[in-house]
């Protein structure tokens, strides 16, 4: 193998993806557009809650207790006065709830005893009426527990439970979607590679290469070069978008995190140089890179869903290699963990690249059929 003639190949594909415009935003400027729109699609996160409001008891507590729904902003109220007008809230949009508040709310929040409240919301969007009725809840709970201790039965205190989230203290969903969707974005590079693999068997300058002493492993490992080296590009941008645009905490070190995203960058092009072999048009080449990286991701490999129990389902999950860079991503970027912490899932990453090359180059022939 002549080290000239690879790093030929390496800079005439360089030279290609700099010149042409649509390879070189494939490659470095996609990864960080998807992360700002896949993000913003896949964010669960209520953060404003327009409720409307019938107050029956109409008392000093009740007053307050609107007031503490209402202090931060996130939680606007009206208020109305019929039954009648909740369906025609929620008929025009106006409300994502409608509040009732009992008579006898007042004495029962004094008391001690079971202070209830009416909750109506608008299930037409299951996930954000979810999201609303918990956060209605909490403030429930904490209005009541900070004017009086609950008594049990016996006399004493109410067990009250304290809980904690490390590091994701908001729980918000974009703190841990960001750096997930890292893994689901970043496969673009491969993507790229891909296509330039099967553009030149189905443009027909492939022909040209077989009548050059390039070999076939020169040819491979430049175009892997190069790809690999414009991905790490696109890695530095995901990573300003994440910080920067939606302030996700980075707690690891930043070396870590590009030397394991070249890792990740070495299996996801392996699999696209698998999938080169078999395929001689882009639009079959995209379809199964799409295949195998986006749709999986999204509900096999622990992106949104924590990976299933089930035998099948987590022997698919591992197979993938979006499985193993999202527990990465987030272990760097949340939980601030280094190369030793991280070692499993970089290990398979790594064994997982060079198999896919080494399968790749052995199925590679510099011939035409």
């Amino acid at each position: 193998m002549s080290f000239r003639r690879l790093l030929a190949v390496a800079g005439k594909e360089l030279r290609h993806i700099a010149r042409d415009v649509r390879t070189f935003l494939l490659v470095t400027i996609a990864p960080a557009f998807l992360l700002v729109t896949l993000s913003y699609v896949f964010s669960f996160d209520v953060d404003r809650v327009e409720i409307a409001v019938r107050d029956l008891d109409r008392s000093s507590i009740s007053r307050a207790f609107l007031t503490s729904l209402t202090a931060d902003g996130d939680v606007t109220a009206v208020y109305v006065q019929r039954e009648g007008d909740v369906e025609s809230l929620f008929t025009h949009n106006a409300v994502d709830l409608v509040l009732v508040i009992p008579h006898g709310f007042a004495d029962a929040v004094l008391e001690g005893g079971p202070a209830e409240v009416q909750a109506i919301v608008d299930g037409a969007d299951a996930i954000a009426a979810g999201q609303t009725v918990s956060l209605l809840e909490s403030r429930v709970g904490a209005f009541v527990a900070s004017l009086v201790p609950r008594p049990t039965e016996e006399g004493g205190r109410a067990l009250n439970v304290s809980s904690r989230a490390w590091y994701n203290g908001t729980l918000k969903s974009l703190v841990s979607m960001v750096p997930g969707m890292m893994a689901v974005i970043l496969c673009m590079p491969a993507l790229a590679l891909t296509l330039a693999l099967t553009r030149e068997k189905e443009t027909g300058s492939f022909e040209g290469l077989i009548a050059t002493p390039v070999r076939g492993t020169e040819y491979l490992l430049g175009k892997l070069l190069a790809y690999h080296g414009s991905g790490m590009l696109s890695v530095g941008l995901a990573w300003l978008v994440a910080t920067f645009w939606f302030h996700v905490p980075f707690r690891g070190s930043f070396l870590t995190f590009l030397l394991l995203a070249g890792d990740y960058m070495v299996a996801s092009m392996g699999v696209g140089l698998v999938i080169a072999n078999f395929v001689r048009n882009q639009q079959t080449a995209m379809f199964l890179v799409l295949m195998v990286f986006f749709v999986p991701s999204f509900f096999i490999a622990g992106l949104i869903l924590p990976v299933a129990d089930d035998p099948v389902a987590r022997a698919v999950a591992y197979i993938l290699p979006t499985t193993h860079f999202i527990a990465i991503s987030r272990g760097v970027f949340l939980k601030g963990l280094g190369l030793l912490a991280l070692w499993r899932p970089a290990s398979i990453l790594l064994g997982m690249g060079s198999a896919f090359h080494i399968v790749g180059l052995l199925l590679f022939d510099k011939r035409l059929d």
